[in-house]
């Protein structure tokens, strides 16, 4: 036999290998006996971080996508042509863009409410109800069982679908409270590192969850080996992270609020209840003096750095209006509600004091 063929077919005996980790599945195919078959089917590392996951939320079927926005896609797959869709106007800029051109190139009408009220009264009736709560931007709260009970009985089969990104699956259970989808950009919060991307669909049905494995599959939308390798390692530190930046917040949003260059701090809704606790992200309403030099303030900050990301081990500033909705219009931004003067910062794992101090010294040396 020859050498080749020989060394083409050396497979290591991995039976009482027993590693402390899970180790990274980087291949397409497996043999066809297997449970995995084929990667974009699925895969050990990716049905070991969507089991961690859907533990921490407390659904029964979870389902690993390439991105967040990739989730989203998934997710509105289960609609048909002529359907309604109603979005919440404080959206992402990407999703609300997205949701605009995915329905009218497929034929659905889309309807943009403003779903924080506290009282939802005089809404249309929807085939498809998506929100974040907090919202992105401001951090409104939207009551998730409310807004479930409202559009179900105007429809019983009306599917609620909840962006879950900002409150963490340890802080927040979307389908514990009347949603049928909860999602995640795990690139946010649940990777913690700005090393990766991904995310993940949540659902107590059964049947919504065979629906979107197969589209998954037909369409290839999974998340790779090593992408779900990082974010399982993440989900190893995601309290601790949590707890350790949600303690720098709150110190940090006291501090914010005391200062004469801060108009307003906009922090969620912590009831207890829908949402627990809270951490890392906040916006901030700043004075015509820092909007006008804001890049200047953001070049004398040491610590918060300016690129895309954001719920990561270090911190970020950016501004909303440039950053993550400028995709959109002016004048749709406008009708959120959103101008120059919004900054977001994003709370790392530095010391809160050195971060404070940062924040001080900027202020301070914008004249």
């Amino acid at each position: 036999m020859s050498k080749i063929t020989k060394a083409l077919n050396i497979r290591a005996d991995i039976s009482n290998a027993h590693p402390a980790a899970t180790p990274i599945f980087q291949n397409s195919a497996f043999e066809a006996h297997s449970d995995y078959f084929y990667t974009r089917k699925n895969n050990p590392n990716i049905q070991e971080f969507e089991d961690a996951v859907k533990m921490l939320e407390g659904t029964e079927h979870g389902l690993a996508t390439t991105t967040g926005m990739s989730a989203i896609t998934l997710s509105l797959f289960l609609l048909k042509p002529n359907q309604t869709v109603l979005i919440n106007k404080h959206i992402y800029g990407c999703t609300f863009k997205f949701f605009q051109w995915y329905c009218s190139n497929y034929n659905l009408k889309l309807i943009v409410e403003d779903l924080t009220k506290k009282n939802i009264v005089d809404l249309p009736k929807a085939d498809f109800v998506f929100f974040e709560t907090p919202t992105n931007p401001f951090l409104f709260s939207i009551d998730i069982k409310k807004t479930s009970n409202y559009f179900k009985k105007k429809n019983k089969n009306c599917l609620i679908v909840v962006d879950n990104t900002w409150a963490t699956p340890l802080f927040q259970n979307p389908c514990k409270l009347g949603a049928d989808i909860s999602l995640h950009s795990a690139t946010k919060y649940l990777s913690g590192h700005s090393d990766v991307m991904g995310g993940i669909v949540l659902t107590n049905n059964e049947i919504i969850c065979n629906k979107l494995r197969n589209i998954r599959f037909l369409t290839g939308t999974i998340l790779d080996p090593n992408s779900a390798w990082l974010l399982r390692r993440s989900l190893h530190t995601l309290e601790v992270r949590l707890e350790k930046q949600s303690d720098t917040t709150k110190k940090i949003v006291k501090f914010l609020i005391g200062r004469i260059e801060v108009k307003k701090v906009y922090y969620p809704e912590v009831d207890g209840k829908q949402l627990t606790e809270y951490a890392t992200l906040v916006f901030l309403e700043v004075n015509k003096k820092i909007t006008a030099q804001y890049k200047s303030f953001c070049k004398h900050l040491k610590y918060f750095s300016t690129g895309t990301g954001m719920a990561c081990v270090t911190s970020m500033i950016a501004q909303p209006f440039t950053g993550s909705h400028a995709s959109m219009e002016d004048d749709e931004k406008r009708e959120m509600g959103l101008d120059h003067s919004l900054i977001r910062l994003s709370f790392g794992m530095e010391n809160a004091d050195d971060l404070i101090a940062d924040l001080k010294n900027a202020f301070d040396k914008v004249k």
